[in-house]
């Protein structure tokens, strides 16, 4: 079980960055960094067999790859916006930190356009003229 795995070092990385934190907290941040990319990398393989999937369910469906494509970039624009302002809150930036998370929703919103926009238009068409 890969979630065991993540834990145990999640719980090992944090002792160990509690104790190194006092005498070399630089040293604590890297630790805690490193280690958040280590699970993010350990992840990535995962990641790409949920795509996978979820890519022939939209060509067994007839869904417009386009569409598929472009909510899986929203998804990892998301994800990597949360993952950077966590690190930058770590460090104890909150406020780079707050503007990591709002650059992240404006990218989602100008990226989510041409799904809304199709949305309205299916929309429009249904209703009685």
């Amino acid at each position: 079980m890969e979630i065991i795995q993540i834990v145990g070092l999640g719980l090992i990385v944090t002792i160990l960055t509690l104790i190194i934190k006092e005498q070399k907290p630089m040293f604590a941040f890297l630790l805690a960094a490193f280690t958040g990319v280590m699970i993010f990398l350990f992840l990535i393989g995962k990641i790409s067999s949920v795509i996978q999937v979820l890519e022939d369910l939209a060509q067994k469906s007839n869904i417009n790859m386009v569409f598929l494509k472009t909510i899986l970039k929203i998804i990892g624009v998301a994800y990597i916006a949360e993952f950077g302002a966590q690190v930058v809150r770590d460090a104890g930036q909150e406020s780079i930190a707050s503007k990591i998370e709002l650059s992240g929703k404006i990218l989602i919103m100008v990226m989510a356009i041409p799904i809304i926009s199709v949305i309205i238009e299916t929309v429009v068409k249904l209703l009685p003229a």
